[in-house]
């Protein structure tokens, strides 16, 4: 009898070390602490504002978008018209993703770790290069993000379940000095399930549809 084979590995892949013992006082101030490294992570992802006037003089203010929804046109079209996902733009975007990641993690209190702009720390995550003209339809870009919407209404409702664990973990910090378990291990599937989104919808780097799952 053959043994029933493992399901593929999913493209994008999430996971932080955990660990027994936390800061108490990097815990009580964080939402202080992490201010200047928000400020570097908004002004790198912030999309150029103009200031114009119309016919009656008054100021209009636009926003011609933020990088990340820059990456994602970009990437689609080339996709779409090229068949080609240039290596430069997917190592950026993996970059950006695993900032983000590490300053989420710091702010849900994952780590105590400060997020570095450059080092792994105790955040690892992954994505795959893909293959377009072998792993990628170059017409299924234009639907994925109407397609994710399913995950979008089920991720609303955990991020407020996540919201609540990190706010219950704050004090349990604060009293025992240590996150628990299971907590932690549910905010991380969440991240972690945004992330598989994120891959499939806006990032584009596989087809495969992501799965109802924390693990």
């Amino acid at each position: 009898m053959s043994t029933p084979s493992a399901p593929p590995v999913y493209a994008a892949r999430l996971d932080v070390a955990y660990t027994e013992q936390h800061n108490r006082v990097t815990t009580l101030f964080r939402i202080v602490l992490i201010i200047p490294i928000l400020i570097v992570y908004g002004v790198l992802t912030a999309g150029a504002t103009e200031t114009v006037y119309d016919q009656s003089g008054q100021v209009v203010s636009t926003t011609t978008g933020g990088i990340a929804a820059g990456l994602f046109m970009a990437t689609l079209l080339m996709i779409l018209f090229r068949q080609r996902y240039p290596r430069w733009w997917f190592d950026f975007a993996l970059e950006l993703a695993r900032f983000g990641a590490r300053i989420g993690a710091y702010f849900a209190l994952l780590t105590d770790e400060y997020p570095s702009t450059v080092e792994e720390q105790a955040v690892r995550l992954e994505i795959d290069y893909p293959d377009v003209e072998r792993d990628l339809n170059r017409w299924l870009p234009l639907v994925k993000w109407l397609l994710a919407i399913p995950h979008y209404l089920v991720l609303i409702v955990l991020s407020v379940g996540a919201f609540f664990a990190v706010v219950i973990a704050w004090f349990a910090i604060l009293i025992t000095g240590s996150y628990p378990r299971g907590l932690f291990d549910y905010v991380v599937g969440v991240s972690r399930w945004w992330l598989r989104v994120q891959a499939y919808a806006f990032l584009l780097v596989t087809d495969r549809y992501p799965p109802f799952s924390l693990a």
